[in-house]
């Protein structure tokens, strides 16, 4: 029992650590565009605001709750891989 729990809390730290890089990245990936974009095609108006406006449609967006994926596929396999091997 005491070897499951130390997979598990190894396993959420890793998991943290891998969801926090994964989240900064596709973050500084997402302002990148934004950046590029009003300076190629815009250039009218306020850039702090444009990019303010879409970092904030990016936060409500498919891409950010997908990078939930970290958590849940691996705890999936793990669970599924134990119930295979226990009760199969």
């Amino acid at each position: 029992m005491l070897a499951l729990a130390r997979l598990l809390v190894i396993g959420f730290v890793v998991l943290t650590v891998i969801y926090i890089s994964l989240s900064l990245y596709s973050r500084s990936v997402r302002r990148g565009k934004l950046e590029r974009e009003w300076d190629e095609e815009i250039q009218t108006g306020d850039r702090a605001a444009f990019i303010e406006d879409g970092m904030r449609d990016y936060d409500g967006s498919l891409r950010k709750k997908l990078i939930w994926g970290v958590y849940i596929v691996p705890i999936t396999l793990v669970v599924v891989i134990i119930y295979l091997t226990n009760f199969y």
